[in-house]
């Protein structure tokens, strides 16, 4: 399970959530709007290492995993 960045829209806040999936749906703890993903942070992999060519597309990527 994948701790991924989100932003919200509404509020502005920033911040982390485990997941199950990197498509599931996210509701912001201060607003309960729904979230999207923030590409702003640092992508790493699952072992700890940054990633080095992070499209940010996990549909199309394996790199988390490996």
């Amino acid at each position: 399970m994948p701790i991924l960045q989100y932003k919200c829209e509404k509020c502005g806040k920033r911040f982390e959530e485990l997941v199950a999936k990197y498509d599931d749906p996210v509701s912001c703890p201060d607003c309960g709007a729904a979230c999207g993903r923030d590409w702003s942070g640092e992508i790493y992999s699952a072992t700890g290492k940054k990633s080095q060519k992070c499209s940010g597309n996990c549909k199309a990527c394996g790199g988390c995993r490996s």
